[in-house]
């Protein structure tokens, strides 16, 4: 197996139904993680996936399933093999020992060595088998298994927010005239992927998977009962501008494939603005509800006279652009009401309406200075995301970027005329009730830490990722008293299609760390030991999680070949050990940029923390959050010990003068 650099970013990967097959081909998936597992992957779940007999049925079905996502780029990249169970089995032996008390850990090694022996040896036969037949046996499988599935809404649970640096303007001139240059620049980006122009990325001597790049735009999500699908619209040229809940298909390019300049997108959104003075009817809070209500009220809502029309124009958009009802903010808040309102948009009666939440890419704009997007998680990782915001907000005043760009031969923005009846009326009342109990019970605080940053960490010859981690883990340990399985994403981009594998960064030797911080007894030299073993043993696991290697992803395809061949699931996966320690009250990732934004989204348990970073070079912005009906945690203690704890850890260092002579 390729050695790697210790590196955890994001990824790339699977399926996607093009729009003009989606009819024929029935075969589509399902999800659960957002906040990078949300406990559905130790759950029964269905499989629909059709059984494979020969490398020559797969390669069939890989053709047509993949056809269309590969994108304009031809890569070298890595099949994804089926690892030893025997590797598998000890890592996660050794990540369950600090979550489980003695009987516990005893109880899931015996069901670990009936499993290897058992169960387990068979279904790893069939999981290798399909590792042989398949490029990627993960993607189709986690597609389905871990999003389109799933069933909660995907506001909160499934799509978070990435912010744009905060603005000011002086009028809604000003405002709109931004509006328009992000959308250009989105617009821009496009073009780039579409020419092949993403440039590819080595990880060693092995290139990463762009392809998520190319299934970010123009794709959708389409509500089921028990299974979404995704549509895919690479070919559009417009967007659906939504403001006061009205919905407007905008040409973003000419008919001759030309991007508009700005001043013409900036004359439309007048136009819409002007005529739009009162709210329309709140159809777009219908996508903030579970799954299941939305997909019935979907059938409701496409019944409607030319309703499925205007549907389909929304769905095929490039992406949704949403103009919101101005929110007041005290200064201290912004970025926790930037936060919510990309995250859920704060109620029907605020900005939650103003959404299609099954868009990939939804870019959110305000009046008061915030913008940002919210994006469906189902079709790609947050780097495509995160390259397409630095890229905004690098060219956002570069003049020189609106050259070579369209100002005719476009057609003329139209309003997309929805209608509902009392039917879909009563669904529309329900969906308000459900968002703003989940807007008002996300708990969200934005700490801005700005006492040093990754900087002082490289300094001190320390990764920032693994720092932070450990940072996190002794936060909890310390405000709770007990270790907390942690989640962190690492990317599987070495692989065709490869989207993530969990780094489980609780180990016994950040555990060992926590406890030295809150004893006494212990002096410092020691407590820099312990910290230098929490951290490399992080650092350990992120490498073998890079490549793979980790728990989670093998064990899972280990479940669903019980599940794909009517076989009956393990009592392995019933022990504690494997249920605990998929309990993340910890779920974490970096997301890294040099601007003054990041990224959040809601909890994956109900009694646990989320935690997306931005380690920047002198500061941190750390985007937690909990539930409020929750009584065990609270995000402002978590935030304000968070804070504590990165304080009392550079103080740690700057004592033992590690500055010089750390080998971390």
């Amino acid at each position: 197996m390729p050695k790697v650099q210790s590196s955890t970013s994001y990824t790339d990967g699977p399926t996607y139904i093009n729009a003009e097959q989606s009819n024929a081909m029935q075969f589509i998936p399902r999800r659960a993680v957002i906040n990078l597992t949300k406990n559905a992957l130790h759950s029964t779940m269905k499989s629909s996936l059709p059984s494979i007999t020969s490398a020559a049925q797969q390669h069939a079905l890989d053709k047509r399933f993949y056809s269309i996502s590969e994108g304009p780029q031809k890569q070298n990249l890595l099949r994804y093999p089926a690892f030893p169970l025997k590797d598998t089995l000890e890592k996660f032996l050794k990540t369950v020992e600090p979550l489980l008390n003695a009987c516990e850990l005893n109880e899931t090694r015996e069901a670990v060595k009936k499993f290897e022996t058992g169960e387990g040896a068979e279904l790893q036969a069939l999981l290798e088998k399909a590792a042989k037949c398949e490029e990627n046996w993960l993607a189709k499988r986690w597609l389905k298994a871990a999003y389109l599935q799933y069933r909660d809404p995907v506001t909160v649970y499934v799509s978070p927010a990435m912010t744009f640096p905060p603005q000011s303007f002086n009028d809604d001139e000003a405002y709109l005239n931004y509006a328009a240059k992000v959308v250009y620049s989105l617009a821009r980006y496009k073009q780039i992927i579409d020419a092949g122009e993403i440039p590819i990325v080595k990880m060693g001597q092995y290139e990463l998977d762009n392809s998520q790049f190319s299934k970010v735009y123009g794709t959708c999500r389409i509500p089921q009962k028990g299974e979404d699908q995704l549509v895919y619209n690479p070919k559009s040229l417009h967007v659906v501008v939504l403001y006061k809940n009205h919905f407007y298909k905008v040409p973003i390019f000419n008919n001759n494939g030309v991007a508009l300049h700005p001043d013409v997108l900036l004359t439309l959104f007048k136009k819409i603005i002007a005529t739009e003075t009162k709210k329309g009817i709140e159809f777009g809070v219908l996508t903030t509800d579970t799954r299941d209500n939305w997909a019935q009220a979907y059938e409701e809502l496409i019944k409607i006279d030319d309703n499925k029309e205007y549907v389909k124009t929304i769905q095929s958009a490039l992406f949704t652009v949403s103009l919101d009802e101005c929110v007041d903010v005290e200064k201290d808040q912004f970025f926790n009401e930037l936060s919510a309102q990309l995250i859920h948009g704060g109620g029907a009666h605020v900005n939650s309406a103003n959404r299609w939440m099954d868009k990939t890419i939804q870019l959110v704009l305000n009046r008061n200075g915030m913008s940002g997007f919210c994006y469906e998680h189902s079709p790609a990782e947050g780097q495509p995301i995160a390259n397409i915001t630095d890229y905004v907000t690098k060219n956002l005043f570069n003049d020189k970027h609106y050259e070579n760009s369209a100002r005719d031969n476009y057609p003329c923005a139209a309003k997309l005329k929805l209608k509902s009846n009392n039917t879909l009326n009563r669904y529309i009342e329900q969906a308000k009730k459900n968002i703003k109990e989940l807007s008002e019970n996300l708990h969200v605080n934005i700490l801005h830490f700005q006492d040093y940053g990754k900087g002082f960490l490289k300094k001190q010859k320390l990764s920032p990722d693994s720092y932070i981690q450990i940072a996190l883990q002794y936060a909890y340990y310390k405000l709770h008293k007990v270790p907390a399985a942690q989640y962190e994403s690492a990317h599987l981009r070495i692989y065709i299609y490869g989207r993530t594998e969990t780094i489980r960064s609780c180990s016994n030797e950040s555990v060992a760390f926590a406890k030295a911080m809150l004893d006494e007894c212990a002096d410092s030299k020691k407590r820099v030991e312990l910290l230098r073993a929490a951290i490399n043993s992080h650092r350990n696991y992120t490498t073998n999680a890079l490549q793979g290697k980790g728990v989670d992803r093998h064990l899972l395809g280990l479940k669903l070949m019980a599940l794909e061949n009517k076989k009956p699931i393990p009592e392995f996966y019933k022990s504690p050990g494997y249920v605990k320690s998929l309990i993340f009250r910890v779920s974490t990732s970096q997301v890294a940029t040099p601007n003054l934004g990041f990224m959040a989204y809601g909890p994956a348990t109900d009694d646990g923390y989320a935690c997306c970073y931005n380690p920047r070079e002198n500061d941190m912005i750390l985007a937690c959050t909990c539930w409020r009906n929750n009584h065990t945690t609270d995000v402002d203690r978590f935030a304000c010990v968070l804070r504590e704890v990165l304080l009392e850890m550079q103080q740690l260092l700057i004592d033992a003068g590690e500055g010089a002579t750390s080998k971390l």
